[in-house]
């Protein structure tokens, strides 16, 4: 009797081990069709030719390195400058931190008096009392000091046709390097024009908006401001000409245009003065300037 007890024990043991094995068999069946209707009910959307193409062209690693040549003869910015380890290579990051101290004299620098007697011009200040005042209060370099008024009023023809002023920005460098090519180059195109020039000056620590106090004293149709660009790891030394019709106070940001990038990887300083005067020309056609001129 005991025999038979414990057989029957055994008999219910493998009976139920059986249903078990079965239940997850089932369930890991389910799951599967399941996942496998999920990818045949959900395709993946077919790439665009074009993306076929280039994803086609990449699959072997020369057309890899071809691309990134091809990239990195479109633009200075550092890529494909490769690694040794989990380090930068000792070239490149020379490179970087010698660039990156450009940067910093640039901002920091000082633009020289021999330019700005070379250029003929007088130097005015704006309420910026140093350089560190420059940066983190905007605002100051936007109005010129009292004194810097009484000075232009003395020393400016009021109501020119176009008004050439200089400033260094936020890079001296910018200025040093090219504003003598970019403002010659203007200043001949304009007077070859028949233009009335105001007489031209320098702003030390000015903002781009300072053009509007400049234009509230002497009341020019055009305003040209040259000024320094925040430099980056690519260039220190890029100029900027900003263009305004009749600045005033309360002009707006859309009323401004501007010729970027002024330097000798970017636009040629030559090139661009004579660039910048066709566009006075413009804007004295149209009188507006910024979006008002597209209307």
């Amino acid at each position: 009797m005991n025999s038979e007890f414990i057989e029957r024990l055994q008999d219910e043991k493998n009976s139920s081990q059986n249903k078990g094995t079965n239940i997850r068999e089932r369930s890991t069946e389910t799951s599967t069709s399941k996942t496998q209707s999920l990818f045949i009910e959900s395709p993946a959307e077919e790439a665009p030719p074009a993306v076929r193409i280039e994803r086609a062209a990449l699959r072997k690693p020369e057309h890899k390195a071809e691309k990134l040549r091809e990239l990195m003869n479109k633009t200075p910015a550092r890529i494909g400058v490769g690694r040794a380890g989990v380090r930068p290579k000792t070239k490149e990051w020379l490179k970087f931190r010698y660039d990156h101290a450009a940067a910093v004299d640039a901002v920091y620098g000082q633009v020289s008096d021999t330019l700005l007697k070379e250029l003929n011009l007088f130097k005015v200040n704006t309420q910026v009392a140093d350089k560190e005042t420059y940066i983190i209060r905007p605002d100051y370099g936007r109005k010129l000091a009292e004194e810097a008024k009484q000075i232009i009023r003395g020393n400016c023809e009021a109501s020119p046709t176009v008004q050439i002023i200089l400033s260094n920005g936020l890079s001296a460098s910018a200025v040093e390097e090219n504003a003598a090519d970019v403002y010659l180059s203007l200043q001949q195109a304009l007077m070859s024009a028949g233009h009335k020039l105001g007489t031209p000056f320098y702003i030390e620590n000015g903002r781009v908006a300072v053009m509007d106090d400049v234009g509230e004293i002497l009341r020019p149709e055009v305003i040209v401001l040259l000024i320094g660009e925040r430099p980056g790891l690519g260039s220190a030394e890029s100029l900027s000409a900003y263009l305004c019709y009749r600045p005033r106070s309360g002009t707006i940001e859309a009323e401004r245009m501007v010729v970027s990038n002024i330097h000798k990887g970017g636009i040629p300083p030559v090139e661009a003065g004579a660039y910048i005067s066709t566009v006075v020309e413009k804007v004295l056609t149209h009188r507006a300037s910024g979006v008002s001129l597209d209307k």
